[in-house]
């Protein structure tokens, strides 16, 4: 399980948010959902707002003239188990919703293809210097993004694909820091 539960809270550092803890969240969706969902337990993702769901869908055994129709046989298997798990998971993620505080958004996967549904996007308020937003600007005029929000929001994606790895590190290192202040003495 992937949890962001640390928030920045000032110039000098982060803090756990105000939202319960969801460290067992990975286990009591693989203890309420349904067995014949997934393939396997399905990938939990935990930060202050949002739970995703991502389960793996059991594998097409048709065979396809090529990769297009392979991919749309999958987007179709996908939407047909969002269709058909509707209602059972809206139930559950109240469920959850009212446990973790904190919305539930689902996806699946299949093969090549994976389709997030539910999700939120939420607003992060942030202040640049001029050469940031001429950054921004730049993606906007050159029309890889379509205004500074969308801009951003390529440019998030693309940090996180190429520091995958010193991320994980840095929340390795902060769930430590975490554990240790737990054991620590109560100042409060």
């Amino acid at each position: 399980m992937r949890t962001q539960g640390r928030g920045w809270k000032g110039r000098g550092g982060w803090q756990q948010s105000e939202v319960p803890p969801a460290e067992d969240a990975e286990g009591w969706f693989t203890g309420r959902l349904p067995d014949e969902w997934f393939t396997s337990a399905p990938e939990i993702t935990v930060d202050r707002e949002e739970i995703l769901v991502v389960g793996e869908l059991p594998a097409l055994t048709e065979e396809f003239t090529d990769d297009a129709a392979r991919a749309a046989a999958e987007s179709g298997r996908i939407s047909r188990f969002r269709e058909d798990t509707r209602d059972h998971r809206i139930e559950i993620a109240r469920q959850a919703e009212h446990r973790y505080q904190r919305k539930v958004a689902w996806g699946a996967r299949i093969g090549e293809t994976t389709e997030l549904f539910t999700t939120l996007s939420v607003p992060v308020m942030t202040r640049l210097r001029q050469p940031e937003r001429r950054v921004l600007d730049t993606l906007v005029d050159s029309g890889v993004a379509r205004s500074r929000s969308e801009a951003l929001a390529w440019a998030v994606r693309l940090v996180g694909e190429h520091a995958e790895d010193w991320l994980a590190e840095l929340r390795t290192a902060m769930s430590k820091v975490d554990d240790l202040r737990a054991k620590g003495p109560d100042l409060g």
